[in-house]
Parts: C-alpha cells; structure tokens; sequence
C-alpha cells in the first residue's frame, strides 16, 4: 500500500482517545502601552477563541484525518466542562465516554497573543491523580467504548494533569491487547515507565532523555538507537517512535531502525506538533502500514503543524498535498 493509499485509508478507522482532555483559549489582542503599575504590556483585548487541547486534539487531529473518533476522559462539572463537551460534539467526536467530577475542575490553558507574539500563558488546573470514585466510573466508560465502538486503535494520550494514573494505564493496555487492538502511548515523564507492553511508544528526546536520565546525542544514530533499545528492555514495546525536533524522526521496531530526516521548515509554533504526530502515526498503524511509512508520515505532519500559529489540526488535504 503507498502512502497515498494509506491516508485515504484513514477514513476507514477508529480512533479512541484517552487522556488528558483541556480547553486551549486564545486571548488575541494589541499592545499600544506599557502598564504604569508595572513594566509590563497592556493587552488591549480583540476577540478569544475556545479549542479543544491535550488528548481533545488528538481526537480532532483524528477528525480532521477523517477517522471516527471518540473519547474517555474526565472534566469537570463547570463552564469549560460544558463547553468541551459543545466542543466534541461540534466536531462529530464521540462524548458517551467523558466522566464529570465536581472534585476537580475542566483543564484550561490561555494563552495572550498581541502583535502575533505569544505575551503569556495561564494555566488553570488541578494535577493529582484521579480518586478512587473517578477512577472506576472511567474504566467503566473505557470498557464500555471498546466493547461498543470496536477501535482499530486505542491512543494513550498523557498530560500530567491526573487522569492518566497507573492503574488506568495498566488496565486499558491489557484489554485492548487482549482484543488484539494496537495501543499508541504520547507520554510525559511522572509515569514514563508505566506503558508496559503498549504497542508503540511516542516520547521526543527531551522525554526520552528524562525518562531514562541520561544524554543522547540527537545527531549521532548510535547514541539513539542505543537509548531505544534501553528503552525497549525495560518497557517491552513492540514499536518506539522517537521526535528528534530539527534531527527528523526515528523508528524501531522488529523491522529494524529507520530514520528520516526533518523537512526544511518555516518554523512558527511547535504547539500542536505532538499530538498531530501521535494521531497520524496511530492511524497509520491501524491501517497495517509499515513502519518506515509510519515514520514517514509522522513525519511530515509534525512538520506541517509547525508552520501553523497556534494549535492546528494536520488535515487528510493537507497530508495528501505534501505527499504530492
């Protein structure tokens, strides 16, 4: 199958995604005055703008690829719960799978844009791990969507912001191995070495150096294979699909190690790149395609989203533009 072939072969899977869902705002606006109770800009406010972020846009990337989509996660009983809940349905993504807490609130993250230059984030959220109440009623959902909506692919999705405990981690991988569907892992470093037996296994160098505490030289292919290889021993993957930022994208599985080298880029917001690589690359796994095109397409939407500002999903349009 060509690359071509499997992108349009997308439309034909099913994506669940669990994680850390939030509400990416956007507060865009102009500088014309430095405050006079402080030597800071005062944003004069133009208009804001609500989207889905963390694991929401992974399953929006998963829309925009024109997969079915749905997702288990846990938000709150407040506005923004609301409104990311507006959000999914919006974008035809399965919500039977969201839990509601009133023990914690709906992640948000604002982000203040004057003069196309990104002035500040503020971060609203709680990051402990889910109790036990909240816990048990998400396994419920997970089961319940695996069992109803048959993924081809099942996308851990990890944040830090508390939904993605070990017990949950450990619980989703074995089901779905046990039903024989792939799991895809995008981690963050408080449990790194938990997606034991995930099928493929997403960090970037940063995570990868932290997660293993040591150095590796991004453009030196011994240096990285040998940490894959480290990281492989300890966490039994069958695949590990490393980020290399300018250095491209490494691959290794039973196949053996493939490495492409990043595109020539213009460079404008590395916000987003992430989870447009998880989702391309986990759809593309669930097509049965080959590693190298795994990589390869991975690739080249991590790239694509960077010359967008602001987190933007990679559209079957926008693959199927560059493969040409």
């Amino acid at each position: 199958m060509s690359l071509y072939q499997t992108v349009q072969s997308f439309s034909k899977q099913r994506m669940l995604v669990v994680g850390d869902v939030m509400i990416d705002a956007y507060c865009w606006g102009k500088v014309e005055r430095i405050s006079p109770e402080a030597p800071v800009p005062v944003v004069a406010v133009e208009k804001w703008d609500h989207r889905l972020g963390g694991a929401a846009n992974v399953a929006l990337n998963g829309v925009a690829l024109q997969a079915e989509v749905a997702v288990c996660s846990v938000v709150g009983q407040d506005k923004e719960g609301a409104r990311c809940i507006a959000l999914f349905e919006e974008n035809k993504i399965q919500v039977d799978g969201l839990v509601q807490s009133s023990d914690r609130p709906t992640t948000i993250k604002t982000r203040v844009i004057a003069g196309g230059h990104h002035i500040v984030r503020i971060d609203e959220e709680v990051v402990v791990g889910l109790n036990p109440a909240e816990e048990e009623n998400l396994l419920a959902a997970i089961r319940q969507k695996l069992d109803s909506f048959a993924p081809t692919v099942v996308v851990l999705e990890d944040y830090n912001k508390g939904v993605m405990t070990p017990r949950v981690i450990r619980q989703v991988i074995q089901w779905a191995n046990e039903k024989g569907i792939p799991t895809t892992v995008d981690p963050k470093k408080d449990h790194f070495f938990e997606y034991e037996q995930c099928t493929l296994f997403k960090p970037n160098l940063k995570e990868l150096r932290e997660g293993l505490k040591r150095d590796i030289v991004a453009s030196n292919q011994y240096s990285v294979q040998d940490a894959i290889m480290d990281l492989e021993t300890q966490m039994n993957n069958a695949m590990t699909l490393l980020t290399l930022s300018e250095y491209g994208i490494c691959m290794h599985s039973q196949d053996g190690f493939f490495h492409q080298g990043a595109h020539p880029r213009k460079v404008v917001d590395v916000s987003g790149a992430g989870d447009s690589v998880i989702a391309v690359a986990s759809l593309a796994l669930a097509t049965g395609a080959s590693q190298n095109a795994v990589a390869t397409l991975s690739n080249l939407a991590g790239g694509l989203v960077c010359e967008k500002v602001g987190v933007v999903p990679i559209t079957t349009e926008m693959l199927l533009s560059e493969l040409k």
